[in-house]
Parts: C-alpha cells; structure tokens; sequence
C-alpha cells in the first residue's frame, strides 16, 4: 500500500553487494537454522540424487524453489520435523523452513506459546506454502503459510510496482536481533536495526512490535536475492542536520539517561540525538557502581565535548564548570 507521507531530505544509504552480504551473514547465525540447507538434505537419499553430483543436485533446486518464488506459486509441502524456531518441511525435491511466526494458527498468540508443545503437532501434516525467502549464498529457503493466504502472482506485481525512495505500508511479521521484517501484502521486506531510528537502538523491540502495522520507506530492491531493503527513520526528519547549531560545543542543555553501562551511559538530548557521557565525566562516579549514581530515564544536565554530527557522535560531560 504506497502512503502519501512528508518526505525529508534524507540521502538515501548505500545498499551495495557488501551490505546484503553483511545482513546475510547476520540472519544465518542469529534465524533460520541449518538444518534448511540445501546440500545434504533427505531429499538426496533416492537412487536419481545419487546419480547425480551435489552441485547439480543444487542447482536444479534452486531453479524450482527461484521459479516458485518468482511466480510466487503456492506448494503443499509435508511438515518432516521442528525446533524452537519452526518447522521443517518437504516434498516432491523441495524442502525449508517455515518459522513459526509465519503459521496461521500461532501468530496470534507467540506470547503464550508452548513452542515444542505446539509445533510437534504439526508433524506429518500437509502445508500449502510460499516461498518468501531463498538465499542461494547461504543455501537457504523460507516458506509461509500465512503468504499462502494471498493469491498466487501478487509478489510479482509488487516487485514491478515498488520503487526505491516510496513509502508503503506493511505489517511487522518477525522481530530479530539485527532488524524487523515486514509483509507489504505479499512481499518480505527487511529493516535492518540501523534503520530503525536515527538514535541509538539497543534491540528493535523499542521501536516497533509484533504484528502493529507501520510505513516505512522502501530503500532498495534486490529480487534475485528476494529481498527488499527498508527504512523507518528516513520518513522522520534528521535531527543530526541541525545537530551543529542547536548543540553548540560548550553549551550546557537537559537530557535524559536512556543507558547505564560500565564505561559510562548514553543519553539523549531530544529525539534521535544520543551521546555518551564517559565515567571519567560524570562527578561521585569514583569508585562506585554507576547505576547507584545514574539510572535510566533520569533528567540530568550535561555540557557538550564535542559533536560530529557526520558520524553522528556526541561526547558529553556532567561536569558542568
């Protein structure tokens, strides 16, 4: 659904193969499981498999699982076994992920989910799926059931329709360590952490949560890897642009702790604009645990060290004289 938001003047980020590489890398070790590769899976026991080497095996898997993305085709797969984070599933040269946010059933309630209870259920059962994410660096393939609710085709439409700097609707549909995906009805698009505020974000659990329906700007496209690149904070205005003028070095302003840490503790000055008051900088804090002396949410006053809004760094002190 394509909004109608203010636009600011926000250069766009550079999305090049380093940064899908990177967010790749993170996904891999922190959401699917590796039991979803590709090589080595069950489907390579039957006598045509072992006529075959694994790369062809591979290949001629990822052009059905790319067609069936790309046509974005719906496909009954068998449900073969589970762990914390979903199902594993098969069938017919095919096989994934499906993670358990993204079964109709248990959406709704993951707060009250017996995981290991729930999910063995589904074992031995038939799904009809899509495929919403294929990785082939990374030799990884995601299905949805609830993709599977929408009509067969509407991917396609979407990823002619989408266009790098357009603001569009979507709803969250997964929360990880390293970003939030989001479906925009028929597409997963990712907004990785760094693009969830132009402050500091210590989890994307403090900006948005599960299922809410949020605009964001779309970034970049890249339909070979099946991805699309979002952003939250460029439909916001950059409070760094200005950072300059209104927090002068020297000047002394209000601001609120929004960390505690062992070197010291970050905080911020208004909406988006964070800096770190180091240890050596905050008075009584000698030979004291700091969160005796500074908790979170506190009104404190700090003087300005130093600011590059560039790179988007603020040094502050509470030593005001």
């Amino acid at each position: 659904m394509v909004g109608q938001k203010k636009k600011f003047d926000n250069p766009m980020p550079v999305i090049d193969e380093g940064w899908w590489t990177s967010v790749l890398a993170e996904e891999s070790r922190s959401s699917v499981p590796p039991q979803t590769r590709l090589e080595g899976s069950r489907t390579e026991v039957g006598e045509e498999a072992k006529s075959t080497s694994s790369e062809q095996r591979s290949a001629a898997d990822w052009t059905q699982v790319k067609d069936l993305y790309m046509r974005d085709q719906i496909v009954d797969l068998a449900v073969t076994g589970h762990n914390r984070g979903g199902l594993l599933v098969e069938g017919d040269g095919l096989y994934g992920f499906v993670p358990f946010s993204h079964l109709i059933d248990l959406a709704g309630r993951m707060e009250n989910l017996d995981r290991n209870h729930d999910l063995e259920a589904y074992v031995g059962r038939s799904l009809r799926l899509k495929v919403i994410e294929c990785v082939p660096e990374d030799g990884r393939v995601v299905f949805s059931e609830r993709a599977a609710q929408s009509e067969p085709g509407k991917r396609a439409e979407l990823f002619h329709a989408l266009k790098a700097g357009q603001n569009v609707q979507g709803v969250v549909t997964n929360i990880t360590d390293f970003g939030v995906f989001v479906d925009l009805g028929g597409v997963e698009g990712l907004i990785h952490i760094s693009e969830l505020s132009w402050g500091r974000v210590s989890h994307p659990t403090q900006i948005v949560n599960m299922g809410s329906t949020i605009d964001v700007q779309v970034l970049d496209l890249a339909p070979e890897r099946c991805r699309v690149a979002l952003s939250l904070k460029r439909l916001l205005p950059n409070p760094w642009q200005n950072a300059s003028v209104e927090f002068p070095e020297g000047s002394i302003k209000p601001a609120i702790v929004t960390s505690v840490l062992s070197f010291g503790a970050f905080a911020r000055l208004e909406a988006g604009v964070e800096g770190l008051i180091h240890i050596s900088e905050i008075p009584q804090a000698e030979g004291t645990p700091l969160r005796e002396v500074l908790s979170e949410e506190q009104q404190v006053q700090v003087r300005i060290l130093h600011l590059d809004a560039a790179h988007q760094r603020l040094g502050l002190s509470m030593r005001l004289e």
